[in-house]
C-alpha cells in the first residue's frame, strides 16, 4: 500500500488496488522506437484496439522510495542488463464499472497520478509467457506524488508529460498524443473485466524509454499533478 496526498488538501488516499492494468503501444512515438526496445510482440503496427497487460500490486512504491534492480538478474549473465523507465499518466478507478460507455467514463475515475512503468527488458525478451514477470518485479511501479481528483485535472488529454534521468530530459510529450484516450481505455477495459474501486490503469508511455542503473534518480512529471522522484539501487 502507498499513501498519497489528495489534491494538496492534507488528506491522503491509500493506493491498494485489486489489479493494475497497463496499456502498451499507446503513443505512436513509442511504437517508432521498437528496435531499441527490442522485446517480443513489439512491432511497427498501430494497434486497432488497446493492448493490455498486467502489473501486480507488489510493484507499488511511493515518492522517494528506491527502485530496486534485483540481484538475481546477475545470475543470468545477460550481455547487457537493461531495466527501463517508462513515464505514464495513471488513473485510479472510483467505483465499480462494467461495460461503461466512453462518454460516461470520467464519471468512474476517482483521480489521476504519475506512474513509472519500470520494465525489465531482458526478461520481456526471453520469457515464454511474455511480459508478465518483467513488468511485475518488486518496486517496479512507482506512483505519485499525489492524486488529483477528476474534477480538478481539467482535460486529461491535454497534459504535458516528461521523464528526467539525473536531471536530463529523456521523455517529453503530451497526453493529446495517445492513440486511445483515457475514456476509450476505461470503456474497453470494462468490457473485458470488471474494474473495482482503487484499481489502477497506466495509460502508456511516449518515446524516450531507456535504461536505469545503480545511483540514478528518475523523475516523472505530469502537468497539474507534480513530480514523482525515485532513486535507483541495485540489490546487494
Amino acid at each position: 500500500m502507498v499513501q498519497l496526498e489528495i489534491d494538496g488538501s492534507g488528506k491522503t488516499y491509500t493506493v491498494n488496488p485489486t489489479k493494475i492494468i497497463a496499456v502498451g503501444f499507446n503513443y505512436l512515438s513509442h511504437i517508432e522506437e521498437r528496435k531499441s526496445v527490442n522485446v517480443q510482440g513489439f512491432t511497427d503496427e498501430i494497434p486497432e484496439e488497446p493492448v493490455l497487460f498486467s502489473k501486480t500490486p507488489n510493484v507499488l512504491i511511493g515518492p522517494g522510495e528506491p527502485i530496486v534492480i534485483p540481484k538475481f538478474l546477475r545470475e543470468y549473465r545477460f550481455e547487457e542488463q537493461r531495466t527501463d523507465h517508462e513515464a505514464e499518466l495513471a488513473f485510479i478507478v472510483g467505483k465499480v464499472c462494467k461495460n461503461v460507455q466512453p462518454e460516461e467514463a470520467l464519471e468512474y475515475i476517482y483521480g489521476f497520478t504519475c506512474m513509472n512503468d519500470v520494465s525489465q527488458r531482458n526478461i520481456q525478451r526471453s520469457d515464454k509467457s511474455g511480459w508478465f514477470r518483467g513488468k511485475s518485479l518488486d518496486t517496479f511501479g512507482p506512483i505519485g506524488p499525489r492524486v488529483v481528483l477528476t474534477e480538478n485535472i481539467g482535460d486529461p488529454q491535454a497534459l504535458g508529460i516528461e521523464c528526467r534521468l539525473n536531471g536530463t530530459s529523456v521523455q517529453k510529450s503530451n497526453t493529446k498524443h495517445m492513440i486511445f484516450t483515457v475514456s476509450q481505455l476505461l470503456s474497453f477495459i470494462s468490457k473485458n473485466m470488471t474494474l473495482m474501486p482503487g484499481d489502477i490503469v497506466a495509460t502508456g508511455t511516449p518515446s524516450g524509454v531507456g535504461p536505469l542503473k545503480h545511483g540514478d534518480t528518475v523523475e516523472v512529471e505530469i502537468e497539474r499533478i507534480g513530480v514523482l522522484r525515485n532513486p535507483v539501487v541495485e540489490e546487494r
